[in-house]
Parts: C-alpha cells; sequence; structure tokens
C-alpha cells in the first residue's frame, strides 16, 4: 500500500515496514537506525535487510517507519532514495554495533564513491540509547538528523 505525503514524498506499507514486536526485549542498549537507498529493488533489499537483523541473535527489532521515497540531497543527478527507521534493542557496544552495520552494508554490496552518491543500502546510527558519541567513526546523534525529511518523517510515523 502507499500514500502520498505530497507530489515529492510517499509512504509505503508492507508486512515488515511498519512493523512492532510483541514482546519485550531484554537487551540493553536501544538503538535507532536509519535506512536507505536508490540502486536496484530497494524494496526488496530492505525487507532482505530486515529478515538479516530477525534473524541475528544480536539484534531484537523493537519497531520499523513505514517507507519514504523522497528525493535525494546533496548530490541532486540520481534516482529517488527509499528511507525508513529501524528501532532495535541490542548488547553490542557502539562501536561493535557500527562494525556490524558496515558488515550489513558491504553483504548488500555498498559502495562507498563520494558523499552523498547513489547506494544499494546505507545504515546510519541516528539515536544509540541516549548516548552522545563523537569520535572520528562515529557521531552520535547523527549530524543533522533533524533537518532529514528522510528520518524526520519515518520516526514521526512511529509509536515509540
Amino acid at each position: 500500500m502507499k500514500q502520498n505525503i505530497n507530489k515529492n514524498l510517499v509512504l509505503y506499507f508492507n508486512k515488515n515496514y511498519p512493523y512492532k514486536l510483541k514482546n519485550k526485549s531484554s537487551k540493553k542498549y536501544l538503538v535507532s537506525i536509519g535506512i536507505g537507498g536508490n540502486i536496484g529493488n530497494v524494496h526488496k533489499t530492505l525487507n532482505k535487510l530486515f529478515l538479516n537483523l530477525v534473524k541475528d541473535s544480536r539484534f531484537d527489532i523493537v519497531e520499523t517507519s513505514p517507507l519514504l521515497l523522497n528525493p535525494p540531497f546533496g548530490f541532486y543527478e540520481q534516482k529517488d532514495f527509499l528511507n525508513g527507521i529501524i528501532l532495535l534493542k541490542t548488547n553490542l557496544c557502539p562501536n561493535d554495533f557500527l562494525k556490524n552495520m558496515q558488515r550489513l552494508e558491504n553483504r548488500f554490496k555498498r559502495k562507498r564513491s563520494f558523499k552523498n552518491a547513489a547506494r544499494t543500502l546505507d545504515i546510519d546510527i541516528i539515536f544509540f540509547h541516549n548516548k552522545k558519541i563523537h569520535t572520528k567513526k562515529l557521531i552520535v546523534p547523527h549530524k543533522f538528523w533533524h533537518e532529514r525529511q528522510s528520518v524526520v518523517i519515518p520516526l514521526q510515523r512511529m509509536s515509540k
């Protein structure tokens, strides 16, 4: 199912997006990740990502947003992006969590050619359990998250 927000923004709903965990998770850290892509069959990619996370015992998916089709930013000469938010729980520390998300991006053939380039899958850590982190490899909360429709609109559609 899809819902037009305006001429540039469309929400998509399927069995995995949105999703809400029925049981409580006993894992320690609550993490919000932004997901998205614009190369290939992104709907299929994001559903495969969901299934990968569900099968991995290090993660419990608490909730997902609907998916948002939105225009690119930064570099405009590319296809629109499909984006969403996944709220999950984990016992991994922030750096180990980051490494695992980068491994998933690589599994889905993510190439880092230049900033804001087209990609098969992008995973950004938006929030990590109310922590503030500022290292060379990781900044949490994600810089400029509040200025991006691709983050704000899906977050607004979640119950938390």
